[in-house]
């Protein structure tokens, strides 16, 4: 059995949330507390110690990444509610955390319920939030957490020189000669990258401008590190026109 609180500042929505538990969950998980705003949510998490978080982004008093950078610990889990800002979204994507969006459908609370019972706690959670509450912030240097089989990797934007999907499984290659593969297609990874940085080439490859070297007439890119990376024929211009 989970101990769970919810932090939102709509009456309706923690509603909505209470009684979906009732429903599916009620042998699962217990609702503790509720709260609205920045500093309850603060006192009711030091106070009860919840297992998860049904957690709001906008709050009355400000954002619930507030929250998260003032609890000394984090030994709970999150699952991030938001409207559609594309901007809180984004944060929870690139720090690999789980999210629903307003108004709440059945199937994905219950998609991402049971995927929190069915997840140990995640010891690099205060990381993870970390990355995601920088973007949020405005933080110049942007990092990314790319989620394995075994572990969390978490690498800065600026170090990733491409990437290269088979299928439903995406490569990263960094600076360092590491090798980070993720199971997202290639279309996903792009949503994470900066559109003025990463270029499209191919269908299977995603490049980091500042890593190419040249272009060559046959139609492929040399990169700085001597790797080489088609560029499909309908591609070629749109290519030449992102590196001018």
């Amino acid at each position: 059995m989970l101990n769970a609180v919810i932090i939102d500042d709509e009456l309706s929505f923690r509603d909505d949330i209470r009684n979906k538990i009732k429903l599916y969950y009620h042998t699962d998980i217990t609702i503790i507390g509720e709260a609205e705003s920045v500093k309850n949510g603060i006192e009711l998490i030091q106070n009860t110690k919840p297992d998860l978080l049904f957690l709001d982004i906008e709050l009355t008093d400000g954002y619930s990444f507030e929250i998260l950078e003032q609890l000394k610990t984090h030994d709970f889990q999150i699952i991030f509610i938001t409207g559609f800002n594309h901007l809180a979204i984004q944060a929870i994507k690139l720090g690999a955390l789980d999210y629903i969006l307003k108004p709440v459908d059945d199937d994905e609370f219950c998609d991402a319920v049971d995927k929190a019972l069915a997840t140990k706690k995640n010891i690099d959670l205060e990381a993870l939030i970390k990355v995601s509450s920088d973007y949020f912030n405005g933080s110049k240097i942007k990092r990314i957490v790319l989620k394995t089989y075994d572990a969390h990797h978490i690498i800065n934007e600026d170090d990733l020189i491409y990437c290269k999907s088979d299928n439903n499984y995406t490569t990263f290659y960094t600076k360092d000669k590491e090798k980070i593969v993720i199971s997202k297609t290639l279309k996903n990874t792009e949503e994470l990258l900066t559109e003025s940085i990463f270029i499209k080439c191919h269908r299977s490859y995603l490049v980091n401008k500042f890593y190419i070297k040249k272009v060559l007439s046959i139609g492929a890119l040399v990169l700085t590190d001597g790797t080489e990376i088609p560029i499909s024929t309908r591609r070629k211009e749109h290519v030449l026109s992102k590196l001018a």
